[in-house]
């Protein structure tokens, strides 16, 4: 059978007894590596692996008791098998002391062939047989090595596995069940319990306990489950609400399915229950605001209106500006309405929409703490700011540039109070008759919420005051029926 070399070390000072041991050893087919000193030899031991090592005890500077322990020393030598030649007659201590270098064998000289070649071949087989026993056994630990690291790695993903399982149980508040038919005995995990509200050690699972936590109008659902699995369904899904101990409902989705046995009888359902609670409430809420919106819209849709047949003109252009002006400052409050999920608006904001169109850099002086308004007071203060805005634009100080306007307002006793002030503009004279936005204001600030409008129409510029009350009642409805009602009626006296 081919097998790999060995390398063998010959160490003598004598040429002719090396070229012997080669011609001796020939024949046993390995690498015969030579040293003629013990200095050579152990540079060689550095640079080659070797398995056997025939030494002549007898050399000068180094003999072979002195190689032998020098060899020894060395960690990666301890186990290479020394022979020692003598061709001296060597005694029992001699042979002792061999031993204690670390030699395996002695052979006296003359040297036998067959007694050498047969002591150098089983010491290179045991030397081959150990080789291929550490590499099967490093095989076999790496092999190991393998096999544990794959069972750790699949231990490892399963743990990773079910943590995800239970976490996604956990986040999808999700639980499972498992009813064994024939004995009635029951299994909850954990998420089940949680969505039940109640723990493994005071709850015991049966029939009746389970029952007594679903709402009364959804114990006929438990009802037509079994019903329906004893006349042979194999699945049902169900919504109902369970009572927790705590009195809160929630409202659950349940899955079930059987196993049959070989008569096709029910013999254990098993399901997953899922809290839906937030997703009813979040269908809840979409409607509720699907109602509003539609309800929202008709107000607006009803404002418009009563805007588009109030407004006066003497031509078709001034009717459309007027129109247009008018809506765009309703649609900027619904907007700012808007973003703020319909809880309010900041009166600051309502007035920089208004007067961002004029763009008057230093004409306009505002002063006034932060207000927030209820949207049913925003929404009318800025038709009202729309109307005064757009008369300064036309006649007062904003249709110069040297006009100036000056708007604060306070807060006290929860009663807003907004001055808007006019100077250095055309010359003011009281109006004989009040226009459209002057009545509209007028009815708006004092019929919708409940305040005043005052005027002044001094010759240097308007003064109007404006006091709206921020707590009443018409004031905190947030866009209702009869802030509408109250506005087309209040719109169609104010054109009469």
């Amino acid at each position: 059978m081919d097998h790999e070399k060995v390398n063998i070390l010959l160490v003598d000072d004598q040429p002719a007894k090396l070229l012997a041991y080669e011609v001796i050893l020939k024949e046993l087919g390995e690498n015969l590596v030579i040293a003629s000193s013990g200095r050579e030899a152990l540079e060689l031991l550095l640079k080659t692996e070797i398995a056997v090592i025939l030494v002549d005890v007898c050399m000068p500077e180094l003999d072979g008791f002195e190689l032998a322990a020098m060899i020894r020393e060395h960690p990666r030598f301890q186990k290479t098998a020394m022979i020692f030649i003598s061709a001296i007659q060597v005694s029992d201590i001699d042979r002792l002391r061999g031993y204690e270098m670390g030699a395996v064998d002695y052979v006296p000289v003359p040297v036998v062939p067959e007694v050498l070649r047969a002591k150098i071949k089983v010491f290179a087989e045991l030397y081959r047989k150990t080789r291929e026993l550490e590499r099967l056994n490093q095989e076999l630990e790496d092999r190991v090595r393998a096999r544990t690291a794959e069972l750790e790695n699949s231990t490892a993903r399963l743990r990773e596995s079910e943590q995800r399982r239970s976490m996604a149980i956990a986040a999808g508040k999700m639980g499972s069940w498992d009813w064994d038919w024939i004995s009635g005995d029951w299994m909850w995990d954990d998420g089940q319990y949680r969505i039940f509200g109640v723990s493994p050690e005071s709850f015991e699972v049966n029939p009746a306990n389970v029952q007594a936590l679903l709402h009364p109008d959804d114990v006929d659902q438990l009802r037509k489950a079994i019903a329906e699995f004893n006349k042979g369904a194999r699945a049902y899904e169900t919504e109902f609400r369970i009572i927790r101990p705590d009195g809160e409902v929630r409202w659950c989705v349940g899955t079930a399915a059987a196993t049959v046995d070989d008569s096709s009888r029910v013999v254990r359902v098993s399901g997953v229950t899922v809290d839906i609670t937030e997703r009813k409430r979040a269908e809840e809420r979409q409607n509720l605001l699907a109602r509003e919106v539609d309800h929202r819209a008709k107000n607006a849709l009803a404002l418009a209106q009563s805007i588009v047949r109030l407004t006066r003109a003497d031509e078709v252009k001034d009717y459309v500006n007027a129109v247009e002006g008018r809506i765009n400052a309703l649609a900027r409050v619904h907007t700012i309405l808007s973003l703020s999920s319909w809880q309010g608006a900041e009166l600051s904001r309502l007035i920089d929409e208004e007067l961002a169109p004029y763009s008057l850099g230093g004409q306009i002086i505002l002063a006034g703490p932060e207000v927030q308004l209820v949207p049913a007071t925003a929404q009318t203060l800025a038709l009202a700011l729309h109307e005064l805005f757009t008369n300064s634009a036309k006649y007062g100080a904003l249709s110069t540039r040297s006009g100036r306007l000056t708007i604060g307002w306070q807060v006290e006793d929860q009663v807003l109070t907004l001055s808007w002030e006019e100077s250095g503009g055309p010359l003011v004279m009281t109006p004989k008759s009040r226009g459209f936005g002057t009545r509209s204001l007028l009815a708006s600030v004092e019929s919708q919420l409940g305040g005043q409008a005052l005027f002044d129409w001094r010759a240097e510029g308007l003064l109007c005051r404006l006091e709206v009350p921020l707590t009443r009642k018409t004031a905190a409805t947030t866009a209702s029926s009869k802030f509408d009602e109250a506005s087309s009626a209040e719109l169609q006296r104010a054109s009469g």
